[in-house]
């Protein structure tokens, strides 16, 4: 039984992003995301215009009229929602990180069904806590945005190479990979190299205000919500509030490292601040790329 509250915030989504869908991403989506390769579908009579290289000329001698080969676009592209549900998900100064993860999600993956394309997903946080098979489907990328949010993941911590890991096993052909996660921990570089060679991986990269910058409020008791340890902060301290942020750029220069390193580019965004923006620049920019 799904709660209220899930199916509240699922008919949200659907509403919210069915617009910027239509309206923004489904054509963006389509244009940086190629099928296999074009394949034969019919032929008809040439307009002026027209490639000449296309002309059918067994077509046009046998008809006395010029005849062009039409070929349609291969798609059936499959793409896979790797969710980060560890406890760090669940905490945001201006709203949640999961719930911002999760829109996200909704938008490209009714995306991914309007260009014929399947969606599969990747719950994880410590261990590979769910997967669905990709599938095609309105009523599919609905059951995948449930499950998103009203999961109960079993572990709180991140695992981000176990996860890659389990992405490499799962999908053997190439398939469009978007990891949506805080990117928290180390010792993922070498899982991150083989799935950015063997998939079209997508980081994108959630994160909230005071992930960057601690406000001054004196002083406070603060809960890791991972490992559940506690203590007391001053964050009426501006030498506290200096190490935080300097700690915290290091950390964020140090991950778009690795992502550049491996040719990888990430979509950042913020909780609190529109989005839609961040992943157009994306699209615009891997347009111009590819």
């Amino acid at each position: 039984m799904i709660p209220r509250e899930v199916l509240r915030k699922v008919r949200k989504i659907d509403l919210v992003t069915r617009r910027i869908v239509n309206q923004e991403f489904a054509g963006r989506y389509h244009s940086v995301f190629k099928g296999r390769g074009m394949s034969f579908d019919q032929v008809r009579e040439y307009q002026p215009g027209d490639d000449v290289r296309q002309i059918d000329w067994n077509v046009s001698a046998r008809t006395n009229h010029v005849y062009v080969k039409q070929y349609v676009e291969e798609r059936e592209l499959t793409v896979l929602l790797v969710v980060d549900a560890s406890a760090s998900l669940i905490t945001g100064s201006v709203g949640l990180k999961n719930e911002l993860a999760a829109e996200i999600a909704a938008i490209l993956a009714f995306s991914a069904i309007r260009n014929n394309d399947r969606v599969g997903l990747l719950i994880t946080t410590d261990r590979v806590e769910k997967v669905i098979p990709p599938k095609k489907g309105r009523g599919h990328v609905l059951r995948v945005i449930t499950d998103i949010l009203g999961f109960q993941p079993q572990g709180r911590g991140t695992d981000l190479a176990l996860a890659l890991e389990y992405v490499n096993k799962l999908s053997k052909r190439k398939a469009i990979v978007f990891f949506l996660s805080d990117f928290a921990g180390e010792g993922w570089e070498k899982a991150l190299a083989i799935t950015a060679r063997r998939h079209d991986l997508v980081p994108i990269v959630i994160a909230d205000p005071i992930d960057r910058a601690l406000p001054d409020a004196g002083l406070l008791r603060v809960l890791d919500p991972e490992t559940g340890l506690q203590r007391v902060v001053d964050f009426g301290s501006a030498a506290v509030r200096a190490a935080f942020e300097k700690r915290a750029g290091v950390e964020s220069a140090r991950r778009e490292h690795l992502f550049r390193r491996h040719d990888v580019a990430a979509i950042p965004v913020l909780t609190g601040q529109p989005y839609t923006r961040a992943i157009v620049n994306y699209f615009r920019l891997r347009a111009k790329r590819y």
